[in-house]
């Protein structure tokens, strides 16, 4: 469907600083992507989480959630071949909200407001908390090709580098948007 945006939830990494794998870290009682991809998927129905080969138990929790499951089958080049993956499975969005599935605490009302604030800029979106930006990033449709062209892992970080000018802020009061999970002592 056009003109809606979609939600990518990353959950193809390999948690090398974190010890173990992090994704089913269990956090509220759930794994940590789980977590993170029941806020995406009752913020934004229709969400698209991005995993590497043989990740079929996380996959199969991922689906029962109702997201749509991709394979990243090139995860180890970086971030940004699972980000080229998600947009590449859903090319007919109006944008794309990219989330992380190391970040289970970003509500789904958040992620409302940044896909909403997306939709009427039509440009890049990101939270701001207390003058530190975070995630979840958002891409309008004009940026689908430089999105589909990332291959490394810094991301949206290149696209957002040449076009800082179009980069829309939003103030928010949550500072789940800062709080990505890498090691072990994050989650204190």
């Amino acid at each position: 469907m056009t003109g809606h945006i979609t939600g990518l939830l990353l959950a193809a990494g390999c948690s090398r600083r974190f010890g173990s794998d992090k994704r089913l870290y269990l956090v509220d009682e759930e794994p940590m992507a789980l977590v993170a991809a029941r806020h995406l998927i009752e913020a934004l129905p229709g969400s698209i989480a991005v995993v590497r080969d043989h990740d079929h138990k996380l996959a199969t929790g991922l689906e029962r959630l109702g997201l749509e499951v991709v394979i990243n089958h090139h995860a180890d080049s970086g971030i940004g071949s699972s980000i080229a993956c998600g947009v590449n499975a859903s090319r007919n969005a109006n944008g794309w909200l990219i989330t992380l599935a190391d970040m289970p605490y970003t509500r789904p009302g958040l992620i409302r407001d940044l896909a909403n604030g997306l939709q009427a800029c039509q440009q890049i979106i990101a939270p701001v908390y207390h003058g530190r930006r975070g995630h979840p990033v958002g891409f309008s449709r004009r940026y689908g090709t430089e999105l589909l062209a990332l291959k490394n892992d810094s991301g949206g970080k290149e696209i957002l580098s040449r076009h800082p000018e179009k980069l829309v802020l939003l103030e928010v009061d949550d500072e789940s948007v800062i709080h990505d999970i890498d090691t072990a002592s994050d989650l204190k």
